[in-house]
């Protein structure tokens, strides 16, 4: 079974970029504040989790944020790629 995402855990939130492309979807550091949901599945995490996401502008929050380890979609998380 993949990891557990627990309050504290710092992951990946892939940006959404904007329509006209002026700024493109990149992946942004991220606390987890809250676990919505947890039910394993599949080697990983099936549910939500609320986020602080580090911007270099700014701080946000956004709830309810699903896992995407394999397509990495604008709005989603993953965990960090190890270097």
């Amino acid at each position: 079974m993949g990891q557990k995402p627990s309050v504290g855990r710092v992951v990946h939130y892939v940006s959404c970029g904007t329509p006209g492309g002026e700024y493109t979807s990149e992946c942004r550091a991220a606390i987890v504040a809250e676990v919505d949901e947890y039910q394993p599945g599949e080697g990983r995490f099936i549910g939500h989790v609320n986020l602080c996401v580090l911007n270099p502008k700014g701080v946000f929050f956004d709830a309810g944020v699903l896992q995407d380890e394999e397509h990495r979609r604008g709005g989603t998380w993953h965990w960090p790629e190890r270097v």
